[in-house]
């Protein structure tokens, strides 16, 4: 290998590919200012290091493949740190991760089975906290993985950053101790952290990492203290005092010290687990308040790791296995606009196919007029984009540097592009709306909507028959559905009599309906299935409902002056009306709700005092009080010494730290459904 010279086109392309690394290296790491996605970074460090390893000859002293990062900038002192912060290699593919494993047992020369730790492998930004004597004395960023920014006043604004460390248990106290950890700022406080930013006239952050590093790099530690910076804490550099032989027992004695640890990391795993684990990461990431972009797989044996040592920029005895990109560059060819069934006009860019994590994305939200102006979103723009909770498309940010002035500005239509009615925008909305409420484009969301699953659930009648038969005149709303002729629907495109028969028949099956499905089919504005189940509640049927005041309406508990207005609004229009009317007149009958009645394990939580905190994951707020209630229970808004449980879910508040000071019981979620299922 080593005799092959590389012919000057082989060297040529190694340079280009070392200029571009360093050149997004500086604009990841110093400027925290990307121009391309992680996994484009990932597919140029991997072509060059191919090219190093076939060409040895054009291997550089200064190649980003030597590197661990990228140089600090001046604005801040620097720090050398006592055992460099070394980088991963990456790992894509299930046969990537068990070659790591095979590597790893040849260089131990051993047939015995290796045991790893696997962690989420978090999306924020490296530091090492120094402490001596239990106190924090310094704080840096990984910077280059050799020397890195000093933070310490900027670190020490984080509250889960211990300043002392914890005498509990019998740990000993290290005399120093350099640990390292990951910032990041939770999802739902960067949403909003960009809310607040926009408010201000300030550019919004693309991302949660560039969020926590641009929060980190404040030279004021007072502007740092405002945003919300959280860390996990993963592994040490030196460590005194404390002996320990793996990896796992050092993160458990470092949680007894005061360090927050991910509650996910699996311990003392084979290699065959961590593949288990991985998948089961990247099926419930969406569901984490926090962003991953991999697992990192560390042998877990300390001994072991000290036998294998490192190579120039990664250790040998640890691999990060990186999901699937959800962010990835693309170019937006043309902007269009789609009108829901509210008549709402959304911009949609159509974009140069991409490939994002294993889908091929044509098309993103744009989601209004003010979104494309904030980010000053033109037609031929290259741009970022990311399956928003790995599922809806959306434009990140431009690449402004890739600009070559072809690029125009989009506006927004005057008229609606469907049916060349007027269009409007309410004073105090985003949203520009279509005026005509016969618009062929609601007309065929509102039908879709009605007909889907949390409403009516007809079974066959989906969006291309839907399109047929509002274009032949056959439906113009949807209590036309209840009108539908098998010998029409029999003619229409992919259609026979079996098949028009069968959605008759799921038609007539579907007239059997609770009162909360129905109010929800109606697709009111702003009322979803949870505010319909509130509503079905409190309303016996449709003309105690349709009759309904604003102000009978706003004293419904759940319902604001936004939601009633709405439908006040909606039942003021006699089409409306006429077509509840049309609806129930063909035969449609009410279920009776199938929620827990009043009386069902009565006196088992009689008196008992709940309140709730934090967003739950099954079920919604309201469900959970009515299971209270239910149940004997009663539901507060506030904790005192009278509460007897709070609930909590995800990013409970203020609540519960006023609970664990009054010493209250304490539930989650799964806590929770075992004490209602047993009532």
């Amino acid at each position: 290998m080593s005799d092959i010279v590389a012919d000057p086109a082989i060297t040529e392309k190694a340079d280009v590919l070392r200029t571009s690394l360093h050149r997004h290296n500086y604009r990841y790491h110093v400027l925290d200012d990307p121009e391309i996605s992680d996994a484009e970074y990932d597919r140029m460090m991997q072509e060059l290091i191919a090219l190093e390893t076939a060409y040895p000859d054009i291997h550089s002293p200064d190649s980003p493949s030597s590197r661990v990062g990228a140089a600090p900038l001046d604005k801040f002192e620097t720090v050398s740190h006592s055992i460099p912060m070394l980088s991963l290699d990456n790992g894509f593919e299930d046969s990537d991760i068990t070659d790591f494993d095979r590597r790893v047992r040849k260089y131990l020369d051993t047939d015995d089975t290796v045991l790893y730790t696997a962690e989420p492998k978090m999306d924020g930004v490296a530091v090492e906290l120094v402490y001596e004597k239990g106190r924090l004395i310094l704080a840096s960023t990984r910077g280059d993985g050799v020397k890195g920014e000093l933070i310490t006043s900027n670190v020490r604004t984080i509250r889960s950053v211990p300043l002392l460390l914890q005498e509990e248990k019998g740990e000993k106290i290290p005399s120093r101790l350099e640990v390292r950890g990951e910032v990041f700022i939770g999802l739902e406080e960067f949403r909003k952290l960009n809310e607040k930013r926009v408010r201000k006239n300030l550019p919004a952050f693309a991302n949660p990492r560039n969020a926590a590093a641009g929060s980190l790099r404040q030279l004021d530690p007072r502007i740092t203290a405002k945003r919300p910076l959280e860390i996990f804490f993963y592994g040490v550099g030196i460590i005194t005092d404390i002996v320990s032989n793996s990896h796992w027992d050092t993160l458990e004695a470092l949680s007894r010290l005061g360090f927050r640890i991910n509650p996910l990391i699996r311990p003392k795993i084979t290699i065959e687990e961590s593949l288990d684990i991985y998948r089961e990461l990247g099926e419930t990431r969406h569901l984490l308040e926090y962003d991953i972009d991999g697992m990192v797989i560390k042998v877990d044996s300390l001994g072991l790791q000290e036998r294998m040592g490192e190579k120039s920029r990664s250790p040998r005895w640890a691999i990060a296995y990186k999901f699937k990109a959800i962010q990835e560059t693309t170019r937006i060819l043309d902007i269009s606009i789609q009108v829901g069934r509210t008549g709402a006009l959304t911009p949609v860019a159509h974009l140069d196919p991409v490939n994002i994590a294993g889908v091929t994305v044509s098309r993103a939200t744009l989601h209004n007029e003010d979104e494309i102006r904030r980010k000053d979103i033109r037609i031929r723009d290259t741009v970022l984009v990311q399956r928003a909770g790995d599922v809806i498309p959306e434009v990140v940010k431009v690449i402004e540097s890739k600009r070559t002035g072809e690029e125009t500005v989009f506006t927004m239509p005057h008229i609606c592009p469907v049916c060349g009615a007027g269009v409007y925008r309410e004073k105090d909305e985003a949203v520009s709306r279509c005026n005509n409420i016969s618009c062929p484009a609601q007309v065929k969301a509102r039908i879709r909507h009605f007909a889907s699953k949390g409403a009516f659930d007809i079974d066959g009648l989906g969006i291309r028959l839907i399109e047929q038969m509002v274009n032949k005149g056959m439906l113009g709303s949807y209590s036309d559905i209840f009108q539908l002729d098998k010998e029409r629907v029999q003619r229409l495109e992919r259609m026979g009599l079996k098949s028009a028969q069968n959605l008759l028949n799921a038609i007539e099956k579907s007239k059997k309906i609770t009162f909360a499905r129905f109010i929800y089919a109606l697709g009111i504005r702003h009322v979803g299935e949870n505010v319909a189940d509130i509503l079905a509640d409190k309303f016996e049927n449709t003309d105690t409902f349709s009759s309904s005041s604003l102000e009978e309406l706003e004293a419904v508990d759940g319902i604001g002056p936004e939601i009633a207005q709405s439908i006040k609004h909606f039942f003021e229009q006699d089409e409306n009306r006429k077509t509840v009317r049309h609806i129930l007149d063909s035969g449609v009958q009410f279920l009776p709700e199938t929620r827990p009645e009043k009386g069902i394990g009565k006196g088992y939580l009689e008196g008992k005092v709940f309140v709730l905190t934090g967003g739950l994951e099954e079920m919604t707020r309201t469900q959970a009080k009515k299971r209270i209630e239910a149940a004997g229970g009663k539901v507060s808004g506030t904790v005192s010494r009278n509460t007897d449980y709070l609930v909590t879910g995800k990013s409970p508040g203020s609540k519960f730290d006023k609970a664990k000071k009054l010493e209250i019981k304490i539930l989650d979620e799964t806590d929770f459904k075992k004490l209602i299922s047993e009532a």
